[in-house]
This record gives structure tokens, C-alpha cells and sequence, in this order.
């Protein structure tokens, strides 16, 4: 009788250390068919470093794990949504193009530590630029507006759009370019087309800065559009 129990609990026994390994296998291979989440984050870190590395500065990237479970991809492709910022909070794709196909977006973190250009005290809208009235801080450019001015040089003779307030960044959007061309001021064309080039003379008709587009009447009393260039000069292209 006692032989008929031990040998009933040790069937017992094999039969739940059977069904345990079943359960074991069965997580297993349903673990391998899963992509692991640590190779998609460093996938996209990877992705950013690269697209960071002619930024100005020191780059720190963190990007997020994603949460979801993904089916296991032996070929990966990050990318950047557009419209994603280069630096400061910003997202980031992970796409697998085989052996299924699924994408997931991941937020991301982009520091860069490097210098931008400041004004040392209050300015007036329409101030002239002078080295007096700029220096350089540092701090993290990604929280800063996109726009922001990273180097001083050749930012004098440019003005002011509005007023500036000290230690305020500055813009692009805040500076317009000096005065190339003068309105009423003889102007010399340029006239470039299919195998020629020509030059003449004409008349501005507004005030432009390098690389803004402005009329010019002709000295036989056309009008053409041309793009400002230093030295009163109007480039017209055809």
C-alpha cells in the first residue's frame, strides 16, 4: 500500500515538473518573438548621435524605452519625424522593415551646452549693432528658441526689428541684415540668363538688406525684381 502511494505522488510530481517546463518552453519561445526593447532604444540613440555631431557644444542624448511589446525585427530603421526639433524635447522614430513591419515613436532628450550670443544692456527697436553691445553666455541651446544666435561675428551694422532686453538672447528673427541697397540710390543690375550676363544701371525702389528681393526701375523705365546684394547691387535672373 505504501508503495502504491509513493508511486502515485511521484507521478504527481513528474506530471507538474512537466507542466512546469511546458509553461517554461512556452515563455521562452514566446519571449524570442519579441523585439527587445533596450536594442530599439540604443538603436535610436545611435540614429541621434549621428545627426547631432556637427552641432555646437557638448550633446548629451537620452532617449525613452518603448512601452509597448514589439514583435522581434532583425532589421531597424530610425529616423526623425518632420518637424522634430534638432535639440531640446524631441521625437524619434523606429521603424522594422522586415521580418513584419511596425513603428514606434520615442520621446526623446537633446542637450547641447553651448555658447549663444546675449545683449549686454537694454536696446531701442532699430539699433545698429556694435561688438560693445553683445557677449556670449552658456547654457543648454536646446531649450532656447530655435533661432537663437550662436556666433557674434558679422552681426555688426545689423539693427534691431524690436526692442531687446538685457541678457535677452538674440534672434535672427529679431536682427535685419544692414542696408544693401538704398532707396533712390543709383543701383547697378545684374541681368543673368541662359549664356549671357549683363550689367546696367537702374533706380532702387525701396530700402533692401543682402538677400532680400526689391524692384529697380531701368533706365528705360522698366521695373524688374532682383535679389540685394552689397555695394548697391541688385542681382536679376532670367
Amino acid at each position: 500500500m505504501a508503495h502504491k502511494r509513493i508511486r502515485s505522488m511521484a507521478s504527481r510530481l513528474g506530471a507538474s515538473l512537466a507542466f512546469a517546463a511546458s509553461l517554461g518552453l512556452t515563455a521562452a519561445v514566446h519571449a524570442a518573438d519579441r523585439q527587445d526593447p533596450g536594442v530599439i532604444q540604443a538603436h535610436a540613440e545611435q540614429f541621434l548621435k549621428k545627426q547631432t555631431a556637427g552641432l555646437p557644444g557638448k550633446v548629451t542624448i537620452q532617449v525613452a524605452a518603448p512601452s509597448a511589446a514589439l514583435p522581434a525585427c532583425s532589421a531597424l530603421d530610425a529616423f526623425q519625424p518632420t518637424g522634430s526639433r534638432r535639440m531640446g524635447k524631441t521625437t524619434i522614430g523606429v521603424r522594422c522593415l522586415a521580418p513584419s513591419r511596425w513603428t514606434v515613436y520615442l520621446a526623446a532628450q537633446i542637450r547641447v551646452i553651448g555658447s549663444y550670443v546675449v545683449t549686454r544692456e537694454p536696446l531701442p527697436a532699430n539699433h545698429v549693432l556694435s561688438a560693445a553691445d553683445l557677449t556670449l553666455r552658456e547654457g543648454d541651446l536646446g531649450s532656447l528658441p530655435a533661432d537663437v544666435v550662436t556666433n557674434a561675428d558679422g552681426l555688426t551694422g545689423y539693427r534691431t526689428v524690436s526692442g531687446v532686453a538685457a541678457g535677452a538672447p538674440l534672434r535672427n528673427a529679431l536682427l535685419r541684415a544692414p542696408l544693401a541697397v538704398q532707396q533712390g540710390q543709383t543701383t547697378r543690375l545684374v541681368l543673368n540668363g541662359p549664356g549671357f550676363s549683363i550689367q546696367s544701371e537702374g533706380q532702387a525702389l525701396a530700402n533692401a538688406g543682402r538677400g532680400d528681393r526689391v524692384r529697380v526701375k531701368t533706365s528705360s523705365g522698366e521695373v524688374v525684381s532682383g535679389v540685394a546684394q552689397d555695394g548697391q547691387q541688385v542681382v536679376v535672373t532670367f
